[in-house]
């Protein structure tokens, strides 16, 4: 019985393979590409995401227009399907935004616990008695969020947490000398009654914040964690390609002794600085006279005047927080200790808002290399065209971006709307602002198949044999 069986299966599988065979044969090119782009969307390695499925609905993007656009990065940010208003100073962010502040937020995290950054999260809802007993309630004023519960309680959304943090350190009897500094940290939404909020993401009510606290047992030790996370913040934003000022700062309602503001200039920027064209000197124009043009560190440069937006603050503050809530530790002499403490805050949304403000032309996005939703856009000839023979080598090409670069694993995209021109594809890849579009065009015909790549960051186009363009794209870097 079992030769029998085999006979038989054996001339299904070769009537399979001349089924199959005819149809390549028969096949038009329009049919043949319907296919490799059906077998690319099958495959279980899943190197690509169709661009045909990414939830930017073109509808979205019109009625986000339709109100006042105050600045470059927030009609950018609207026309590319990365935010949609929801209320003024609130969005609602988008799957390809929400790449990009993971992949900032991995960046964060990064340089945080390389520096011993602990992740925790704390509530957005506050008590109240917790702000009253460091008399921020009343001095912080309409810029609180206040409610109050079904039992007539006081509560506000949180816009920083240093009264919460320093509870719950507090809270912690047993804290030892030798567990300090401590730093705390979290990456979570703030809230910030803002009177008129405006420029998108760049001033808004509900937005993302990195908000890490220190204790440390002494003013000295306070100062070194201090200048520790100083050269964190200046890493990051190396890393991400952004030059950014670090300047002189007021404090605040935050209180403390020492202050500065991480800036990037730009024209849209609502902060003053004053920087020395000499010496590294650059401060707020709120900590010193305005009409001030000798440098006060260097005493021959000149201060010139130019414009910030700020994505950055770090706070020395002594024990203004640790003395109201009795945050102590148990020092080298076993007697309880008044812990000396510090906060850091970055602006998750408004780090993106203001590299999208710099870096992009009034066409498209450009991102920091890190940031980009997806590194690569895959550009299949359109159905029909002259070149849509080359549809056959895209199965390939995609294949082995998915499997032999692994920092690009999820980072690759199909244009499959191959319905559209080559032109029209590419103007959405510049408004998204994909580092990297591959076209599969007539070169991919030559004898040596060649691919024309895009480089959007660096306005470069190149034309590459797959080996070339493997070896171009085994570069990007990846968090």
């Amino acid at each position: 019985m079992e030769p029998i069986m085999h006979h038989v299966w054996l001339r299904v599988f070769q009537r399979l393979q001349r089924a199959s065979l005819f149809l390549r044969k028969s096949h038009s090119g329009c049919a043949e590409q319907a296919t490799v782009l059906a077998s690319i969307h099958s495959r279980r390695i899943r190197p690509t995401l169709p661009v045909s499925r990414l939830y930017q609905p073109l509808n979205l993007r019109d009625v986000g227009l339709q109100g006042e656009m105050t600045c470059k990065s927030q009609r950018l940010m609207q026309q590319a399907g990365l935010i949609h208003p929801s209320s003024p100073g609130c969005y609602y962010y988008l799957p390809a935004m929400v790449r990009s502040m993971e992949k900032l937020v991995r960046v964060i995290d990064q340089e945080m616990q390389a520096i011993g950054g602990q992740k925790l999260d704390m509530p957005s809802l506050c008590s109240a008695n917790l702000w009253k007993t460091s008399e921020r309630w009343d001095l912080m004023g309409n810029e609180l969020f206040r409610l109050k519960d079904r039992h007539g309680v006081d509560y506000c959304l949180g816009p920083t947490h240093e009264e919460a943090v320093t509870t719950l350190v507090a809270h912690q009897a047993t804290l030892s000398y030798r567990q300090l500094p401590l730093l705390l940290y979290q990456i979570t939404r703030k809230f910030r009654d803002e009177p008129r909020p405006k420029f998108g993401l760049l001033r808004g009510r509900e937005f993302y914040m990195k908000d890490m606290y220190s204790f440390d047992v002494s003013e000295e030790a306070a100062h070194q964690t201090y200048e520790s996370v100083c050269q964190a913040y200046t890493r990051l934003f190396s890393r991400l390609g952004l030059c950014c000022i670090q300047v002189q700062a007021d404090t605040g309602n935050i209180g403390g002794k020492l202050s500065h503001e991480f800036q990037l200039p730009a024209d849209i920027g609502e902060d003053q600085l004053l920087v020395c064209g000499n010496c590294s000197f650059s401060a707020n124009v709120e900590t010193m006279s305005s009409d001030r043009t000798d440098c006060p560190q260097c005493k021959t440069g000149t201060l010139v005047a130019t414009k910030g937006i700020e994505v950055g603050h770090t706070f020395y503050l002594g024990k203004r927080y640790s003395h109201v809530f009795n945050a102590t530790f148990s020092s080298s002499q076993n007697k309880p200790s008044i812990a000396e403490m510090g906060c850091y805050g970055l602006g998750v949304t408004r780090i993106l808002a203001a590299a999208i403000e710099m870096m992009s032309t009034e066409e498209g996005i450009c991102w920091p290399g890190l940031l980009a939703p997806y590194q690569v856009c895959v550009l299949p000839p359109k159905i029909g065209s002259k070149v849509d023979k080359a549809a056959v080598l895209v199965e390939d090409l995609v294949h082995n971006l998915g499997e032999t670069l692994p920092n690009l694993r999820g980072e690759v995209v199909l244009d499959d709307r191959t319905q559209m021109t080559i032109g029209k594809r590419l103007k959405d890849a510049s408004k998204l602002g994909y580092p990297y579009v591959i076209v599969v065009g007539q070169h991919a015909l030559e004898e040596t198949p060649r691919f024309e790549v895009i480089c959007q960051q660096m306005g470069e186009t190149m034309f590459l044999s797959k080996d070339g363009l493997l070896d171009l794209l085994r570069r990007i870097e990846t968090v």
